[in-house]
């Protein structure tokens, strides 16, 4: 049996996805405040004891050119996916609701991995069709991603996992002078500057000022922003999201200045002992390349998070099950084009501004 979650049954809802092993905050309602361009809408299953056995939450959006609606599912569904009757009565459910929204197709990327090939042949099975969106970071949500299992370890056992350089590099800033510190919107200004900065260096667009903002206050206690400084600069800074038994680090920046302090290490750790206090299952690294040979120019991003001790994980990635076919066809070039053409724009932007700041 499923139904629309509405405010009688929301609290009921936020308490199975959080406690759910594949829970995420993107399922969460609370996440749905942070796009405000989107409406939130989400399905739940009840067994026959009148419980939730399952739940999907999707971002809905009308996207120009078609005029019809994408149905996006970041990280759902949420429930015992061996369990093939619910997931098949959740994307029924789900496809009733396309129907209503008109909407031209139904876009999920499980938080599954790419080795469990019984859930790939489920969504098949379902009439989903797998998108290649190739080895970096093409996809809307990272395809391959690091993961740190924490399994109930202390403080000492984790670290004592760490690579030997990443152990020292953490005991080298707090050595000389790093201090991390939790910091509140007051900030924002800053790591949202030191953002761009990483930006141009590393070739990457990045949000403004106002989302991070916007996320502190849409998430509350469950982000933190953490600034690290050097004799009271700020000199780097992370954005990190608990939810349930995980902790993501889903934004970093770091100062063109001060690197050889190590800041990104200490902040990391900070950020892995939020995890443990909280008996976190999982401390997720979140994106790096697919591609993972040396000459690779996303390499050292994987290299520093490997230190760490975590593990390599790739994802199913995303799937989609069309409803328009025409509609989906342009849709999908259309996008493709559009973030080509939006990032050379903001790189170039901001390439100039970086300049004119330096000369």
């Amino acid at each position: 049996m499923t139904e629309l979650v509405t405010n009688a049954n929301l609290a009921e809802y936020e308490a199975f996805v959080q406690s759910h092993p594949k829970g995420h905050f993107a399922q969460s309602s609370l996440w749905a405040k942070q796009k405000p361009a989107w409406t939130w809408q989400a399905i739940l299953c009840r067994g026959e004891d009148g419980k939730i056995k399952g739940s999907i939450a999707f971002l809905i959006r009308k996207m120009p050119i078609v005029r019809k609606k994408m149905m996006y599912a970041c990280r759902g569904p949420v429930c015992d996916l061996t369990d093939r009757a619910t997931f098949a009565e959740l994307m029924e459910a789900a496809k009733r609701l396309a129907k209503t929204e008109k909407a031209y197709v139904i876009k999920i990327d499980p938080d599954v991995p790419s080795s469990d090939t019984e859930f790939v042949k489920l969504l098949t099975d379902c009439g989903f069709q797998t998108k290649d969106t190739g080895k970096n970071f093409e996809a809307i949500q990272p395809k391959y991603v690091f993961r740190l299992y924490l399994n109930g370890r202390t403080e000492e056992e984790i670290l004592a996992s760490f690579h030997q350089k990443w152990r020292y590099n953490i005991r080298l800033a707090v050595k000389k002078g790093v201090e991390v510190r939790i910091c509140g919107k007051e900030m924002v200004p800053d790591f949202a500057r030191i953002m761009v900065e990483t930006g141009v260096r590393d070739n990457f667009a990045t949000r403004p000022p106002e989302y991070f903002s916007a996320m502190l206050d849409n998430l509350g206690d469950k982000c933190r922003l953490y600034m690290a400084f050097h004799e009271g600069k700020p000199i780097a800074g992370t954005l990190a999201i608990l939810y349930g038994d995980k902790v993501w680090y889903l934004y970093g920046a770091s100062s063109n200045e001060h690197r050889n302090l190590m800041p990104n290490y200490l902040l990391q750790w900070s950020m892995i002992q939020w995890a443990i206090e909280n008996h976190c299952r999982v401390y997720d690294f979140r994106g790096v390349s697919g591609d993972i040979s040396e000459d690779n120019p996303h390499y050292g991003l994987y290299r520093f998070k490997k230190g760490f001790g975590g593990e390599f994980t790739e994802f199913v990635g995303e799937y989609d099950y069309v409803l328009k076919k025409p509609s989906y066809f342009i849709a999908e070039k259309g996008a493709l084009a559009y973030k080509s053409l939006a990032a050379k724009i903001y790189m170039l932007k901001h390439r100039k501004k970086a300049s004119g700041e330096n000369e």
